[in-house]
């Protein structure tokens, strides 16, 4: 017989997932009673060296099981790990988690608990809403107000919106990324009709300040729209038409790094007064040099990308604490939040300094952080981040549940493994935060979902990518796959995020082959509308947006969870089986079915297919 302890369920670790500071918490642990158990003590640790042994004792006897109880608090914020140590009649252990929801004696790894503010909260107005990506220079060519004039160069625009980006080399070898289709902020402006019939509430929009590149992710100017973008009033323009239609608007911002080619380096001398063309630039202490100037500091060792000293005090005067900083200005212009990018990179202190500013300026303003893995207990460089347990980041994007979604529809992850994932992170995550959390099927940086789930996978050259596109048959198998997984997306915890043109059935590999220009005139209308329904389906269920979840079965090929609050109980199960499977329900209980049937008072979810079952409490 096992020790049992389950830190996801309530049973075991009430309530369940993180804690706030001062929040009662009750542990209950079931330890056989041939074990002859004398003492037991839970025992929480901090990276910090904080201790605390708290003694457990016997409330009730059941069958061959004695249940061990304690309630305690935590008054400070952090990351706390636990486990349980056992002294029996005849010898003493630590007891540790095994897997998913299980213990193990003397080996194994400890539980994790995170505890944070009492008083923090994430803004209401961004919870479980539909998020929109657009990659601006490849979503639609508005009208400009004139001609575009102070571009960086060379440059060059594809004549035609069909061709697919450059990803060759040029002569001396360099891939520039300097290649544009003309995309636009009025452009985004004159489609807001159709992202509001998409069902979003926020446009996430990838960098648009001043850059050489069209990533624009090499900062030139911090507080300036590129001029193949628009203005500051095209920008100021875009917010408020977003506004009138009920949606918020997040801008990108890398400031873990800038442009070479930047006012602020200047390595190729064209701007005057950067730390790289002079010696004495008010810029200078931003950036790490070895050598003066050839030998500096750079992201990942790209020398076009030179890092800054985030704690440096001119360069956080300049972008938080100025009155006329890079924050206020663009937050005062419109913007509804950041999307800190590499935040893994970015000091705990220049993101709590941020967050705190942009908080002041605008309350209900949303900072977001690039975080690749679960982002609670997250280290980077030999440090524990803090970016839950201190209230530094309101979100974060979720690429664990993005992972086992494709990895689900894929056949290579298990139901098992996903309910384990979601349900971590659901664990790890502050409650306000996993509200929050930006969960998309492909981004700028990951292949695009239809190609993801191609079903014959094969080795291609760069060449070959850039001209391929599937057959029917292949295309037919992965346009399934892509609303089932589409289906898990809007359905889990936080917010589900469209990356544009997903939605229309763009294909594409990796970078920049999944930055092509959206196809105007030859959308899959069918698609769309699909995600139309899965939208309307989040924005109007309250448990879709910020209910608890919890799972009611799994196994290796399909599963089902709950999505519950005050209102609503609703039931989700998805399959990939070959064979499928049957749901007793009343067939106007269901809210929502793909690749499903009902007959004789039970739905039958066939294989690549997902259901939504609503009852109300």
């Amino acid at each position: 017989m096992r020790i049992l302890f389950d830190s996801k369920n309530e049973y075991y670790k009430k309530p369940f997932g993180s804690l706030k500071t001062d929040e009662r918490c009750e542990i209950k642990i079931k330890i056989p009673k041939n074990c002859e158990t004398q003492k037991c003590f839970l025992i929480l640790e901090r990276s910090d060296g904080f201790f605390m042994q708290q003694p457990l004792s016997v409330v009730e006897s059941e069958d061959n099981y004695e249940v061990f109880s304690c309630v305690f608090a935590l008054s400070f914020c952090g990351l706390y790990r636990y486990y349980f140590k056992i002294e029996t009649r005849s010898s003493s252990f630590n007891l540790f988690k095994y897997g998913s929801g299980d213990t193990n004696i003397s080996d194994g790894s400890k539980w994790q608990v995170t505890c944070y503010d009492k008083d923090y909260d994430t803004p209401e107005c961004f919870k479980g809403r539909v998020y929109y990506q657009i990659f601006p220079d490849r979503f639609f060519e508005g009208k400009l107000n004139g001609e575009v004039s102070g571009k960086l160069e060379p440059y060059t625009v594809h004549k035609s919106k069909n061709e697919p980006p450059v990803f060759l080399p040029d002569e001396n070898g360099e891939i520039l990324n300097n290649d544009f289709f003309g995309g636009n902020l009025n452009g985004i402006s004159e489609k807001m009709g159709y992202i509001k019939s998409l069902g979003v509430g926020v446009i996430y929009i990838n960098p648009i300040f001043f850059a050489f590149s069209n990533h624009r992710y090499d900062t030139a100017d911090y507080k300036k729209i590129d001029p193949m973008l628009g203005s500051e009033a095209d920008f100021a323009n875009l917010c408020e038409c977003a506004h009138k239609n009920g949606i918020k608007i997040i801008i990108d911002c890398a400031f873990s790094h800038t442009g070479s080619n930047s006012i602020y380096f200047d390595k190729k001398k064209i701007f005057g007064g950067g730390a790289y063309s002079d010696e004495n630039s008010p810029y200078r202490s931003w950036y790490s040099f070895s050598q003066y100037p050839e030998k500096y500091t750079s992201w990942w060792g790209i020398d076009t990308l030179p890092c800054v000293n985030e704690l440096n005090e001119s360069f956080m005067n300049y972008i938080i604490f100025d009155e006329n900083s890079v924050l206020s200005k663009w937050l005062g212009l419109g913007a509804d939040g950041v999307r800190l990018d590499v935040a893994d990179e970015l000091p705990d202190e220049f993101i709590a300094a941020l967050t705190k500013k942009v908080k002041e300026i605008k309350k209900d303003a949303l900072v977001m952080g690039e975080v690749w893995e679960d982002a609670s207990n997250k280290e980077s460089y030999g440090i524990l981040r803090k970016y839950f347990s201190h209230s530094e980041l309101d979100s974060v994007m979720n690429y664990p549940y993005q992972n086992v979604i494709i990895g689900f529809a894929n056949g290579a992850v298990s139901g098992f493994s996903f309910a384990d994932t979601v349900m971590t992170i659901a664990e790890n995550y502050p409650k306000p935060v996993l509200d929050c959390v930006m969960t998309s099927l492909s981004t700028h940086d990951t292949i695009r979902i239809l190609t993801a789930l191609m079903p014959n996978v094969m080795h291609l050259t760069r060449e070959e990518k850039a001209a391929y596109k599937m057959n029917a048959d292949d295309r037919k198998i992965a346009l399934a796959k892509e609303k089932l997984c589409a289906a898990l997306q809007f359905t889990l915890p936080g917010c589900a995020c469209i990356y544009y043109g997903d939605e229309a059935g763009m294909e594409g590999f990796e970078d920049p082959f999944n930055r092509a220009f959206y196809p105007w005139g030859n959308e899959d209308f069918s698609l769309i509308a699909y995600y139309k329904e899965l939208a309307n389906l989040k924005n109007s269920h309250t448990a879709l947006k910020t209910g608890k979840i919890s799972f009611l079965w799994q196994n290796q090929h399909n599963f089902a969870f709950a999505r519950e609050d005050e209102n609503e109980n609703l039931f989700v199960c998805a399959n990939t089986d070959d064979d499928p499977f049957f749901v007793n329900c009343d067939e106007k209980a269901i809210l929502f079915s793909v690749g499903c049937r009902y007959e004789n008072g039970h739905l039958a979810v066939s294989k690549n297919g997902a259901a939504v079952i609503g009852e109300l409490k």
